[in-house]
C-alpha cells in the first residue's frame, strides 16, 4: 500500500472559474493530475487531498466535481479547504459520497491497517503575512478541532501504528516555526503532515523536517500537478 497526496484541485465542473487565469501552467490542469494519478496509483493505495477541492457553492455542485474523481484508482481521503463552501454538514456529505473509496475527515480520523490519518482545515498561523489580531480566535478554534482529532486517534491507535495529519493551511509560518498545531503534532506522535493552500510565487519549502516530523506541501501547482509520495 502506497500513500500519495495532492491538494488544491480547484475543480470547476459547474462553475465558471477557469484556473488558467492564474498562469499558463494551470491550463488543463485536471487532465495533467489525472494522467499522473493513473500512472502511479493502484486500487489498494491511498490518495490524500488536502482541501480546496471544488469551487462549487452547494453540495450538489461539489458532488459533481467529486464524481470526476470516482473513476480514479485508490482510496481517497479529503479534508475541507477555505474555498470548499459546498462542504456543509459532514453526515450529509458522507451519505452522498460517490462510492466507498471516498473518506471525508472532519475533526476525526480513519485507519487503514497500521496507518491512521486525521485532519482538519486549520487556519493561518502567527507570523504569516496575512495573520492579524482578528485571526487569533479562529487560529485557536482550529487548534481545538485538532485536539478533537487526536482524541479519536488515541482511541484507535495501537502499538506500531503510524499517524499522518492533514491540514489545509500551512501549520507554521517561516517566521514562527512553532505553533499550536506543530506542538500537537509532536505531542501526538505524528510522523508526516500534509498541507496545501500556498500557490504561485509565494515561497514555502516543499518538504521540511521539524521536531522529527516531515511536513509536505502538496498544492498542485507547486508540485507540477503531480501526486507526491508520502509513504
Amino acid at each position: 500500500m502506497k500513500i500519495f497526496a495532492i491538494s488544491d484541485l480547484h475543480l470547476s465542473g459547474t462553475c465558471d472559474k477557469p484556473m488558467d487565469v492564474f498562469g499558463a501552467g494551470w491550463e488543463n490542469h485536471f487532465e495533467k493530475i489525472k494522467a499522473d494519478w493513473q500512472k502511479k496509483v493502484s486500487e489498494e493505495d491511498i490518495v490524500l487531498i488536502c482541501g480546496d477541492i471544488s469551487w462549487g457553492l452547494t453540495l450538489s455542485e461539489g458532488l459533481f466535481d467529486l464524481n470526476s474523481l470516482s473513476p480514479l484508482k485508490g482510496r481517497k481521503v479529503f479534508i475541507r479547504g477555505n474555498h470548499d463552501y459546498w462542504w456543509n454538514g459532514i453526515t450529509k456529505l458522507r451519505d452522498s459520497a460517490p462510492d466507498a473509496t471516498f473518506y471525508f475527515l472532519q475533526n476525526d480520523c480513519v485507519k487503514f491497517g497500521n496507518i491512521i490519518i486525521c485532519g482538519s482545515r486549520g487556519w493561518t498561523c502567527p507570523g504569516s503575512t496575512d495573520y492579524t489580531a482578528r485571526d487569533e480566535k479562529l487560529y485557536r478554534r482550529e487548534a481545538e478541532r485538532f485536539s478533537l482529532c487526536f482524541k479519536q486517534v488515541n482511541k484507535v491507535k495501537e502499538e506500531g501504528d503510524r499517524v499522518i495529519a492533514l491540514i489545509h493551511y500551512p501549520p507554521f509560518s517561516l517566521k514562527t516555526p512553532a505553533t499550536l498545531f506543530t506542538r500537537m503534532f509532536e505531542e501526538n506522535g505524528v510522523e508526516k503532515v500534509v498541507f496545501g493552500h500556498i500557490h504561485g510565487e509565494n515561497f514555502f519549502p516543499l518538504r521540511t523536517v521539524s521536531g522529527g516530523i516531515e511536513y509536505v506541501l502538496t498544492s498542485c501547482d507547486k508540485v507540477g500537478f503531480s501526486l507526491q509520495r508520502i509513504l
